[in-house]
């Protein structure tokens, strides 16, 4: 269940694909909804959109206690430059950064906006124009940051995987390897 200094350990690598899951589907359902200008539809692709954004947001205070108070993350990767290990410790960090955010500021839109009662219940009112809800811009701001930061942290594990083939892809998953690298 608990990492070792070359391996995730079953927790930690079940909360990280989870959570990769949920917040592409998540980014899925967000692009959809800010394209959508009927309230029926916007309304139906909402009802996923913010009990994803709960799901993601506990999954991110689970993993930041795991983190904190059960487990240790593996060493970093021996032989990598300075500035590769600084890189990840920085996306990783701006992770929950966006992460928290776009819960803040996904739960403030549904307060200041009042769609948290038509969401959860009375369907026969309109939605209100976001577009109108101040956390609406950090809320699209953090989707696109969230994007940038899901193509580097992937293009990494492929840089990894395939150029370096040094197994480091292998550290986030379920089977053992020996000294943590893939074969």
């Amino acid at each position: 269940m608990k990492s070792s200094p070359t391996q995730y350990g079953s927790v930690a690598v079940a909360i990280h694909w989870l959570s990769a899951i949920f917040i592409l589907a998540m980014l899925g359902s967000g692009f959809r909804a800010a394209s959508i200008t009927e309230s029926p539809a916007k309304e139906a692709v909402l009802m996923l959109h913010v009990p994803l954004g709960v799901v993601i947001l506990l999954l991110t205070l689970l993993r930041l206690f795991w983190w904190w108070r059960v487990d240790q993350k593996p060493r970093p990767v021996a032989g990598d430059p300075a500035w590769q290990t600084l890189s990840a410790k920085v996306i990783h960090v701006l992770f929950y950064g966006v992460i928290l955010g776009m819960a803040a500021s996904g739960i403030g839109i549904i307060v200041l906006s009042g769609a948290g009662s038509i969401l959860f219940g009375d369907s026969a009112i309109p939605l209100p124009d976001f577009s109108e809800v101040l956390p609406r811009i950090p809320h699209g701001l953090g989707a696109r940051l969230m994007v940038a930061l899901i193509v580097l942290h992937a293009g990494a594990a492929l840089y990894h995987h395939f150029i370096k083939k040094d197994g480091l892809i292998w550290r986030m998953w379920f089977a053992r390897r020996e000294n943590g690298a893939g074969s």
